[in-house]
């Protein structure tokens, strides 16, 4: 459940303080994505509980299943509740039927729990049923050691129940479906910080009259992989929900804008890793042959500060267009500086150039990226 947030921009009229503070609930709202999915799971199971109570018997013997199959399909995006709904389901039924084949050949006890066991275990890791695989293994041993007065009517309630739960999840994911694209926002924006930061972290060290030593450079070097991979999997979630989702066509414009933007953040990001390594391996002072020496280092560290200004600038818009301007100006010096250098050389001066190349793949991909639509008039 997303609420909207209205958006104040510069030169709209100033809004009632209520409605500044409803702004700031909302907004609030919109970056904690667990309290919806919160609310959703807790509404839908209550509805899955008050639904087995009226279910005749034995179904209304066992109504707490109900609400575990709710739980578990209000967790993820519409389309995953489904397949989670299937995946659930499927688990619960082989489950029942490993305990109903050990429960015909042992009687209850140890070895009959081991092998219950040890062949929902087995099961559970079968790829069709994904993470559900361990409710195998859960359904087994309800099955075996609860279910012994009633076998078929307490496989039939369990089964019937969790699946009954997990359609009730899915109809309230798909009159509320989540369509989390603040959240992947907020991941984004702290992806090209990061970004930013080790930037201008690599330009530092290259303003030293002596550039930092290999046993230097580590500490110049951010850790940049975890938030690259939550960036990923933050704008990936949003992608699969706008599937399926009566929401997403009222969104689709700020969703096609984070789109570009993400591809121009992960594009940049490889951009980054490759100057870092390219940087820490060839210009420190323990080579001989250093990729850049001084006649290079001024420019470079030109050029990767205009980098991180234009990044900086970057959002749902784009990057900021006199900000490009000064990377593309900055990258031609860096281009033009490296010909010199190399024309008054012996040395092919490879990795320089290479640099240049990486400056003018993250240039193009900023520019790609903006300007854009930006932000529809509202927060998901």
């Amino acid at each position: 459940m997303a609420a909207v947030e209205p958006v104040q921009r510069p030169g709209d009229p100033v809004l009632p303080i209520r409605w500044t503070r409803a702004q700031r609930v909302y907004g609030a709202w919109a970056r904690h994505p667990a309290w919806s999915v919160a609310l959703r799971g807790a509404v839908a199971a209550a509805i899955a509980w008050a639904v087995g109570l009226l279910m005749p018997e034995p179904f209304s013997d066992h109504p707490y299943f109900a609400p575990l199959g709710a739980v578990v399909t209000t967790t993820g995006t519409v389309v995953r509740s489904v397949r989670t709904a299937v995946q659930v389901t499927a688990a619960v039924l082989i489950g029942a039927a490993i305990a109903r084949l050990v429960d015909l050949v042992l009687d209850p006890g140890m070895p009959a729990v081991a092998l219950a066991v040890g062949a929902a275990l087995v099961v559970s890791a079968w790829r069709a049923l994904g993470s559900a695989g361990t409710w195998a293994v859960t359904s087994a041993l309800f099955v075996l050691i609860l279910g012994q007065a009633d076998p078929e009517g307490y496989v039939g309630a369990y089964g019937g129940l969790v699946a009954l739960g997990a359609a009730i999840g899915i109809v309230v994911n798909l009159l509320v479906p989540p369509l989390p694209l603040t959240p992947s926002e907020l991941a984004l924006d702290r992806l090209r910080d990061v970004l930013v930061d080790q930037l201008e972290a690599v330009a530092d060290g290259l303003v030293l009259e002596v550039p930092p030593s290999s046993d230097e450079w580590p500490a110049r070097q951010r850790s940049i992989s975890p938030v690259l991979a939550q960036a990923r999997d933050s704008v990936s979630d949003s992608r699969e929900a706008a599937r399926a989702n009566r929401r997403a066509r009222r969104y689709r414009t700020w969703a096609e804008a984070q789109r570009r933007r993400a591809n121009a953040l992960l594009e940049v990001a490889d951009v980054v890793d490759d100057v870092v390594r390219l940087t820490a391996e060839w210009e420190r002072r323990d080579r001989a042959d250093v990729a850049l020496g001084k006649a290079l280092r001024p420019a470079a560290v030109v050029a990767l500060h205009a980098l991180a200004e234009a990044l900086r600038s970057h959002d749902l818009d784009g990057a900021d267009g006199e900000a490009l301007e000064r990377l593309e100006d900055a990258t031609d010096e860096l281009h033009q500086r490296v010909r010199e250098v190399r024309a008054r050389s012996e040395k092919d001066y490879f990795v320089a150039g290479a640099v240049v190349l990486e400056a003018r793949r993250a240039q193009d991909a900023l520019e790609v990226s903006g300007p854009g639509a930006g932000r529809s008039p509202g927060t998901a």
